[in-house]
């Protein structure tokens, strides 16, 4: 049985990747939610934490059927051993060539982008088109970032025919589902193409499972919303 430690939904784009993964794709697992409490060392979540992942992170995914629950840590490398282990759920796109520029599109999302994921933290709860106008007009690094996502997501659409960018649901669509999340929150202009994209993205039965979910949890997180004070 496979086990996987997220964080907050309404906040932890790093969990929404893997937990949207093997819900879309039907790969059944225990939900281990570890909330935000606080980073600090001595905290409760990274105490929690501590024994799931050497990196005291999430996502994390446990495998309970491997002698001694072998534990898996960093987003690519669960959507890497999902696959392995679930070949038939087809994670990666079939063809070679497309699942080499798969694997690329999402390790740029891994470790890329980080003008969009630091002036536009996800927060799914909030719409908040005012701070993204307002991060458009002053932050350069949003606007090349969102750019470039553009011409990415574009691209493949264009070459693999949609509905996801590598025509069928796969890793890649997780990867970007939170992407798509900032965009519905923020409000960040984009083409007509992109804004369809985001919109059958957001229409994924896993990924309003996961919105739902959110919705629900009502927890507000001071360190997670440097743009907000809680309301009275």
């Amino acid at each position: 049985m496979l086990k996987l430690y997220i964080g907050n939904k309404n906040y932890s784009s790093w969990s929404m990747r893997p937990w949207v993964l093997l819900t879309q794709a039907g790969i059944p697992f225990e939900e281990v939610m570890v909330r935000f409490d606080s980073f600090d060392t001595h905290s409760k979540f990274k105490n929690t934490m501590a024994s799931v992942s050497p990196t005291g992170k999430v996502p994390a995914l446990v495998d309970a059927s491997v002698a001694g629950d072998l534990k898996i840590w960093d987003t690519l490398a669960i959507a890497e051993y999902a696959a392995e282990k679930f070949p038939e759920k087809n994670l990666w796109p079939k063809e070679n060539a497309a699942r080499a520029i798969a694997r690329s599109v999402c390790a740029e999302m891994h470790s890329g982008f980080t003008g969009l994921r630091g002036n536009c933290p996800m927060n799914i709860e909030a719409f908040m088109p005012d701070i993204g106008q307002l991060v458009w007009r002053d932050k350069p690094a949003v606007q090349a970032d969102v750019q470039r996502i553009v011409e990415l997501w574009s691209g493949l659409l264009d070459k693999h025919g949609g509905p996801m960018l590598f025509g069928d649901f796969s890793a890649a669509d997780a990867y970007f589902a939170p992407v798509c999340m900032r965009f519905n929150t923020y409000q960040l202009p984009l083409p007509a193409n992109i804004t369809a994209y985001v919109a059958r993205v957001t229409a994924l039965p896993s990924v309003q499972k996961w919105i739902q979910e959110s919705l629900l949890e009502k927890d507000f997180v001071d360190f997670d919303e440097p743009y907000r004070v809680k309301s009275q």
